[in-house]
């Protein structure tokens, strides 16, 4: 994927990320390369673009995780997970509730 198709895919993957969180208690606030979700208790998860590698990456209590895409799908690079199932994971355990975002 060329750089311009990598920002285009991460901006409208960012847009799907903060749409879903609508119906969720949590502000999204995207600045420039970075998705910062804040769940009503202030615990924080980071969703960033990291472009020289095309990856996309979450920063969370949980850990940091790194995501490749392959096949259409981003896995983390060492635990091979989908990058929503990390989120979502992510997500429930600030909220302490059911989160559920449909992959993009």
């Amino acid at each position: 994927m060329t750089e311009t198709e990598f920002l285009q895919h991460s901006d409208a993957l960012f847009a799907h990320i903060e749409d879903a969180l609508e119906a969720y208690d949590f502000d999204c606030v995207p600045a420039g390369n970075v998705l910062t979700i804040e769940a009503d208790n202030g615990v924080q998860i980071i969703v960033n673009r990291h472009t020289p590698n095309q990856e996309l990456w979450i920063a969370a209590k949980s850990g940091g995780y790194h995501f490749a895409e392959k096949d259409g799908v981003w896995f983390s690079t060492r635990e091979q997970r989908e990058f929503f199932d990390v989120l979502n994971e992510a997500l429930s355990a600030a909220s302490g509730e059911t989160v559920a975002i449909s992959p993009y």
